[in-house]
Formats: structure tokens, C-alpha cells, sequence
């Protein structure tokens, strides 16, 4: 049901990738978008601060106000003058776990002078697996605090997340310890710069950020006990203390935006700024989570969302498979998160692997052309290829998320002969993606889980087919996959929706906003056979491997 709100009316999402940051405007009498606007960070672009044989990737601050300011204008700009001056709300999502030490006001220390071009002193990327050691630590301190497991809804601490990050930082480099008085997630301090308020004891703070990565629960009544952290390092004491109380669900109204980014992205008095999340909660969001309907958000990694009652997964010990927050995707549910460390970043690896020698050798034109067609071609031929002669392959290439999260676990590929060529490489590493997502569906079912309809969202889904086939033929179910090219910023759409009082919540501004699925792939059930006995290969390797 639409709250009345005079006038035609619009609201700004803004979604933040690994890469580039992508706005849309949407009409909230419809739900149609209105113009769209994608601009990648100018600094990661030149490959700034990124050290993948170390498993280092840091973003700037600069690289986030720069692209969101000349996106949101040029998303504006296409719009048009009479939309901009009725726009109503913006809110955003971000890539997590991403945080940054800030100072006692809020600001990134890469902003400050002296740390401008530290790369701890910025925002680390979620891909970054730097702190691998101190995740295990955390595992043990965190797993039995007289008697209190905090790790018990997240299962295995990562160190792609807020606690494992910070602790190896401040180890490395007491600079940052010393002038670090918190650290702030991406999306959160984004919220904070349009609402005016980055003070990290008062800012708002997302329920799924600090569920997911920071392990806040009602259970004990907040973030994991400050002297539990600090037995690990006092530093993490502090910063725990300093994390503040104002935790709170996507879509909530964070305050008003402030009069610097009105100025900048010439909006009206009065836009509510919503409340954010990360893009894969947002994406499920956008695309139309429910109860027993599981969103696969499909991109460079793989992120698998649904939202359960609380009280329907009671006892149920499932950290093997998911991780599970408070009021996550939906508010008033327990949103439920799995899924895959690399999913097109394995396809990626492979296309990087093929086009090396015209990047030793200079041919700039031959890697344009090989960049542009190579995976085409790739997919054309594997299609052809017989699903029995697959080679085993498993898809651990930036380690195992789920099931049994394992980031020391690296990926395989098993039977290579002399006669093997890259079409049948492609093949089996595009099996090897689908099993590792089958294996985590398989896993919520078994835990009890309805799922009557899987959507898929994310540059994958929208454009192979080849792999959405193969998706749908290893889990022997229909997949659809969303129309919304842009899920993950229309699910922030949808926040800045509720947040400017046009919907009344979440799923009546779904009801309204979200746009339905394009595409169905049905599952072939002549190779179903074929496939179950290629996905027991698969699990045998990585049994061998493991």
C-alpha cells in the first residue's frame, strides 16, 4: 500500500561494486527508472593500492565522494530538472565487509594529512584476505567467552570481515592504531557524509553490517563483549567502545540530506536519507526477496540470500552452510547469507590466463580483440561439449566460503591431458561454479529451508545463458532471473522509498517498485543423470583436495 505522497515523486539509489558505482532514479508511482548513470573509481582504475599476490585490495575515500558525486549528477542530469527537484530520497549499499579507520569527527584517516597515501589508512576491500591468521584467532577467542559462542550465527570468522581487519592493521601499523578512533563500514559512513553525521558514536550503523561482519545481536545485547575483543588486542576494546548504539535496519530514516550534498548534487530541501546495506542484501531487495524464495546474487563472487522467522530457526545449527543476521535483508526477519568467495572472478582468472602472452608481448590491438570475444567463443564451443567427459574441477579460487568455510582451500582442476584445450577448461570451471552453488542450496534444504522459487540477479544472470542453464540443470529446478539489470541499486531505491514515507515498509515498497523476472531456465531432465554423477566427481575432489 502507497503512503500519499502529493505530486509525482522520485527517489536516488546508489549502488557501490568492487569497481564503479552505479545510480538510478526511480518514479515511485510505478517503479519505472528513470535514467541510469555507472562511473568507476578513478584511482582503482589505474590499479592504486591493489596487491593481489598478497591479497591486499584497499579503496580510497576519495575514489567513493568523487564517483558518487559525478554519478548521481549525471543520473540527475538524464532525468531531467522537474525530476530532480522532486526527488524525496536517496539511500545506497556498498560491497562488505569494507571499513575504514576513522578519526574522533568520522573522517577516513586517507583523508587526513600525513596518511593520504597509506593504504591502510583506507577503506579495505571485502576481497582483501590479508588478516587470514587473525580471523583464527578471533575464531578461538570469539567461540567460547565463558560459555558464550558470538561466532554461533556466523559460523567460521572470516578475514574478509570488520574484527580480523582491524586487529591485523593495528598490528602492522601503530600509526593507524593511534589514530584510529573507530572504523566504519563503507555503506554506513556513505549514509553518514549525506546525512550530515559521521560521529561514530552517534552515526547510524546498518543492522547487516554489524550482524554479518561485526557479530552485534540481541542475544548479548549489542557487539561481543569489549574485554573479550581486547584479549586479542586492546585496541579492539576501544574500538569496540567506540562503535556506538545506533544500529538499525536498511530503510530506516537516518535524518535529512545535508546541505553540502544538496548543494552538490543540486537536490531540494527535505530528502530523507534511507538507511543502507550491502549490495548483495540489497540486490536480493531489489529483486523481490521473500520467504521461501531465494535470491543468488551472481557477479565476481557469489552471494546467496533468503529471510526466515526467527523463531523457525530455532536449534537449528547451520554456520556449516549460511551465516544468519537480524533484520539483514528484511526487517523483522532473520536474513540468511551464503555463497561463493569467486564465482565470474574463476571465469576472469581463465580469460586472464589465455590472453597473457599479448600482454607480454605489446599487441595491444590482439588483447583488445581477445578480451572482447574470448569468452564467447569459449562458451560457444563448451556448450557443445559432452557433460560426461567433464573434468573435475572445484571452484575455490579465493577460498571456500560455504560449506565449511575454508580460506586456506584453493582451487583444482583434475584429469588434464596432453588433448585438453581451453573450451574444456571453460567447461569444467563453469561446472565447477554451478556445483559450488548447488552444494549450498542442497545444504539450506536439508536444514529445513522452503525454497519454492530461486531468482538470480547480477551481470552473470543477465548475460549468460550458458551459465544459467547449466545453473538450472545441476540443481534440477527452474531459475528466473530478474529483470532488473540494476537490482542491487533498485533494492536501494527501495530503502530511500521507505525511508521519504512513500511506502509504509520494505514489502509494500517491493510490491511497488520491484520489476518481476525476464527470464526462465528450466532444467533438462534428459542429462540429469550426467550431471549427478559429474557432481560426485566434484565432491570427491574436494574431499582429496581438502
Amino acid at each position: 500500500m502507497k503512503m500519499p505522497i502529493s505530486g509525482r515523486n522520485y527517489v536516488l539509489g546508489a549502488d557501490f561494486g568492487s569497481d564503479s558505482v552505479r545510480a538510478v532514479v526511480i518514479d515511485l508511482a510505478d517503479g519505472t527508472m528513470c535514467a541510469q548513470a555507472v562511473c568507476a573509481y578513478p584511482r582503482w582504475a589505474a590499479g592504486f593500492y591493489q596487491q593481489p599476490e598478497e591479497g591486499i585490495f584497499r579503496q580510497h575515500p576519495a575514489d567513493y565522494l568523487e564517483a558518487l558525486e559525478k554519478v548521481a549528477a549525471e543520473a540527475l542530469e538524464a532525468a531531467g530538472d522537474a525530476v530532480r527537484k522532486a526527488v524525496r530520497g536517496i539511500a545506497v549499499d556498498t560491497t562488505g565487509s569494507t571499513p575504514c579507520p576513522v578519526d574522533r569527527a568520522g573522517t577516513p584517516l586517507a583523508l587526513i594529512a600525513g596518511f593520504e597515501g597509506n593504504p591502510s589508512a583506507m577503506f579495505h576491500l571485502w576481497k582483501d584476505h590479508a588478516a587470514v591468521s587473525e580471523a583464527g584467532e578471533i575464531n578461538r577467542a570469539l567461540s567460547d567467552w565463558h560459555g558464550l559462542d558470538y561466532t554461533k550465527y556466523q559460523g567460521l570468522y572470516s578475514s574478509e570481515w570488520y574484527w580480523a581487519k582491524i586487529l591485523r592493521t593495528n598490528r602492522l601499523s601503530e600509526k593507524i592504531r593511534q589514530a584510529a578512533f573507530s572504523w566504519v563500514e563503507h555503506c554506513d559512513w556513505i549514509t553518514g557524509e549525506l546525512a550530515g553525521n559521521t560521529d561514530p558514536l552517534t552515526m547510524y550503523r546498518c543492522s547487516c553490517a554489524a550482524g554479518h561482519k561485526a557479530l552485534w545481536h540481541s542475544e548479548w545485547n549489542g557487539l561481543p563483549d569489549a574485554e573479550c575483543l581486547g584479549t586479542l588486542d586492546p585496541s579492539l576494546k576501544r574500538i569496540a567502545l567506540n562503535f556506538g548504539r545506533n544500529v538499525r535496519p536498511a530503510g530506516t530514516k537516518v535524518g535529512m540530506l545535508c546541505e553540502k550534498w544538496m548543494k552538490k548534487l543540486g537536490l531540494p530541501e527535505g530528502v530523507a536519507v534511507g538507511g543502507c546495506s550491502f549490495d548483495a542484501h540489497a540486490g536480493a531487495v531489489g529483486a523481490g526477496v521473500r520467504e521461501r524464495v531465494l535470491v543468488a546474487n551472481i557477479g565476481t563472487s557469489a552471494v546467496d540470500m533468503m529471510v526466515e522467522r526467527a523463531e523457525h530457526l530455532r536449534g537449528r545449527q547451520m554456520t556449516y552452510a549460511c551465516g544468519m543476521a537480524e533484520d539483514s535483508i528484511l526487517p523483522g526477519y532473520m536474513g540468511i547469507e551464503a555463497g561463493q568467495s569467486a564465482f565470474g572472478d574463476v571465469y576472469a582468472w581463465l580469460k586472464h590466463f589465455l590472453i597473457w602472452p599479448s600482454e607480454q608481448f605489446g599487441d595491444e590491438a590482439m588483447k583488445n580483440k581477445l578480451s572482447e570475444k574470448l569468452l564467447g567463443e569459449l562458451t560457444r564451443q563448451a556448450e557443445a561439449l559432452d557433460i560426461g567427459g567433464v573434468l573435475p574441477a572445484l571452484d575455490w579460487f579465493n577460498g571456500r566460503r560455504y560449506p565449511y568455510a575454508d580460506e586456506f582451500a584453493r582451487g583444482a582442476i583434475a584429469g588434464l591431458s596432453l588433448g585438453t584445450d581451453p573450451p574444456r577448461v571453460f567447461q569444467s570451471l563453469v561446472l565447477a561454479t554451478a556445483f559450488g552453488w548447488k552444494r549450498i542450496v542442497d545444504s539450506l534444504s536439508r536444514e529445513g529451508l522452503a525454497i519454492e522459487k530461486v531468482l538470480a540477479v547480477g551481470g552473470i544472470a543477465q548475460k549468460s545463458p550458458y551459465v544459467m542453464q547449466t545453473m538450472a540443470d545441476v540443481l534440477e529446478r527452474p531459475v528466473f532471473v530478474s529483470a532488473s539489470a540494476q537490482a542491487c541499486a533498485r533494492g536501494a531505491a527501495i530503502f530511500a522509498a521507505v525511508a521519504c514515507g512513500a511506502y509504509p515498509d520494505m514489502i509494500a515498497a517491493q510490491d511497488g517498485i520491484c520489476e518481476g523476472y525476464v527470464s526462465e531456465y528450466a532444467p533438462d531432465i534428459t542429462r540429469k543423470e550426467v550431471y549427478a554423477g559429474a557432481f560426485r566427481r566434484y565432491c570427491r575432489l574436494g574431499e582429496a583436495v581438502g
